[in-house]
């Protein structure tokens, strides 16, 4: 090196990072040529880390503080130098720092249903979408092995990975959550947990932690949304399958009420909405008189049999779980005897 190039060179003795704005998640120092003055003040603020890497090898991490460079501050990078204890004078090497701070809001969900097993269907497809928050919990590992030696790494840069990271994993929340497919939705808490639980070891694999997950909806298929609404139906009336006849009947009704002036005569009109009424009544007291009439004899056997297959077709659309239909057939049977 000249003398004219020895006198031009700066010397860093001050080296510190004030965030811009959001969403850079590192950012190297602008070294151009220049060398670090020994005995520096390098100044990590809170919510930033700091790196020093030579040659390619990551030498010291620096966490929240003020540091005067020295050989008892860099012991890494003076070993990597072959420096003995005294050496002052200045050195080159790069230097990134990293924001820690949370990176909230983030967005996920699912731009095509995601096929999952459920113990009760089988294969179903799941749309879902909420959001998470993360932050960097090992620089060192997040430069080796995501930001490299860019000048400046953002959120936007990673947002594709770290969503793809969230949706690979919702089968494998759902499995260990345990939840039935039709109570996700009621059940979103729990789902976000085990979201969380199951995606974040890929994230601290790239030097990431993931601090919280939300659902913010579950879609069902249209099918079984309509079984869930059932299910529902069936707790607002308290399980009692005379009420909830009466409650079908009455979900139906504005259904019938369509064919009002689409061709078929008002009399007709009136009479099928009329006969829907009366189904759900007769049927209605016959759920009651099998469910809460009073010893045997008090119902015929037809009426029995009659609700019985009621029962039934419930279990079969999954309304009634096994063991309810169970209960309900055996207080039945009780009054024939």
């Amino acid at each position: 090196m000249s003398l004219m190039d020895f006198i031009k060179k700066q010397f860093i003795d001050i080296l510190q990072w004030t965030e811009q704005g959001d969403g850079v998640l590192a950012w190297r120092f602008p070294m151009a040529e220049n060398e670090i003055q020994y005995g520096a003040s390098l100044t990590v603020r809170e919510s930033q880390m700091a790196v020093f890497v030579n040659e390619g090898k990551v030498a010291d991490v620096f966490g929240p503080g003020m540091y005067k460079l020295t050989t008892q501050t860099l012991p890494v990078l003076t070993y990597l130098k072959n420096w003995d204890k005294l050496f002052e004078s200045p050195f080159k090497s790069d230097l990134y720092f990293f924001s820690t701070r949370q990176q909230v809001d983030q967005r996920w969900g699912t731009s095509q249903p995601v096929t999952i097993r459920d113990k009760d269907f089988g294969a179903v497809r799941l749309r879902a979408f909420g959001n998470y928050s993360y932050r960097i919990a090992d620089p060192k590992k997040f430069h080796t092995e995501i930001s490299g030696t860019r000048d400046t790494y953002g959120v936007a840069d990673l947002d594709g990975q770290l969503r793809g990271l969230m949706l690979q994993h919702i089968s494998d929340a759902v499995a260990q959550s345990g939840i039935a497919f039709l109570d996700l939705a009621a059940n979103q808490i729990e789902f976000a947990k085990q979201i969380r639980e199951a995606t974040a070891p890929s994230f601290e694999a790239i030097g990431l932690k993931l601090e919280a997950v939300t659902v913010q909806n579950v879609s069902l298929p249209e099918e079984l949304q309509k079984i869930l609404d059932q299910k529902i139906g069936m707790g607002m009336v308290g399980g009692d399958m005379g009420k909830f006849m009466q409650y079908q009947t009455a979900q139906s009704m504005p259904e019938l009420a369509k064919g009002v002036g689409s061709g078929g005569s008002v009399a007709g009109d009136a009479m099928g909405l009329g006969a829907g009424v009366a189904l759900g009544q007769v049927m209605a007291q016959q759920l009651q008189a099998g469910l809460q009439g009073g010893g045997a004899g008090s119902v015929k056997p037809a009426d029995v049999m009659a609700t019985l297959e009621k029962l039934g077709e419930l279990k079969a659309k999954g309304v009634l779980t096994e063991e309810e239909f169970a209960t309900k057939k055996a207080e039945l049977l009780k009054k024939l005897t």
